[in-house]
């Protein structure tokens, strides 16, 4: 569903991919693991379309169409999702009518028909079930006094409400307490289907024990130095990275 094909990109000169192949297929769960400035969050981006990045080789595919010539807001509208690691507040605009209006814009590209204000309320409490959000939520500004937990609970939320097809989760374990991370990845856990593919960016395991992945990657200097199952996840928790540098340095 997703391909990366000798994936480069840099900002402002300075490259950050350097060669990056992935293959993530229909149902499966993609975890991505590495240090502080690898380069983990810049694939996200590159992937989802951030103006900042420039790409300067490969390519990135959806059912084998290039994503690279798409503005962003076309590859949301093809179905790719991104969860912020730090979600933007946006005072003065309730939660609800910016949720509202993504779901219209999806549901207009893929030809349904749009919620009015009554459908989208009952479609919303419905999901915010999945993780466990106060309903009063929905009628604040997007984001503004939320606490870290309420956002990534938030960011889940637009996922269960847009469908995408697939789902980029960028370190949502951030920030959050031990209930709030369970909450979290049982949300994202409810979302797993055999049609949607998700790739999570995380540096710790302690969120792979609620979401488990079927292809776990380490991810150095801005390439994917080394993939496994779920069992790389537990050896670079009890390993840390450096014993991935020295392997990467002797090869």
């Amino acid at each position: 569903m997703l391909e990366l094909v000798g994936l480069k990109a840099e900002i402002d000169g300075k490259p950050i991919l350097k060669g990056v192949d992935l293959v993530i297929r229909p149902g499966e769960v993609h975890a991505v693991m590495g240090p502080n400035a690898s380069g983990k969050s810049t694939l996200s981006k590159v992937i989802t379309g951030h103006p900042d990045y420039v790409v300067t080789g490969g390519d990135v595919r959806l059912d084998g169409v290039s994503l690279l010539e798409m503005a962003p807001e076309e590859r949301a509208r093809a179905g790719v999702f991104l969860s912020f690691q730090h979600p933007v507040e946006i005072p003065g605009v309730a939660t609800s009518v910016f949720l509202k209006a993504a779901v219209n814009a999806v549901r207009k590209a893929r030809g349904q028909d749009e919620l009015d204000a009554a459908a989208f309320l009952r479609l919303a409490r419905e999901k915010m079930k999945l993780v466990e959000m106060d309903k009063e939520l929905l009628h604040r500004s997007l984001n503004e006094g939320f606490s870290g937990g309420e956002k990534k609970r938030n960011e889940i939320l637009q996922m269960a409400l847009l469908e995408p097809r697939v789902a980029i989760l960028d370190e949502p374990d951030s920030g959050l307490d031990v209930d709030a991370l369970r909450i979290v990845a049982s949300g994202v856990e409810a979302l797993r289907t055999p049609e949607r593919a998700i790739l999570v960016i995380t540096h710790y395991q302690r969120l792979l024990d609620h979401l488990k992945p079927d292809f776990t990657h380490v991810f150095l200097d801005g390439r994917i130095v080394r993939s496994g199952g779920p069992e790389l996840a537990l050896e670079v928790e009890t390993r840390g990275y450096q014993w991935v540098r020295d392997a990467e340095a002797t090869a």
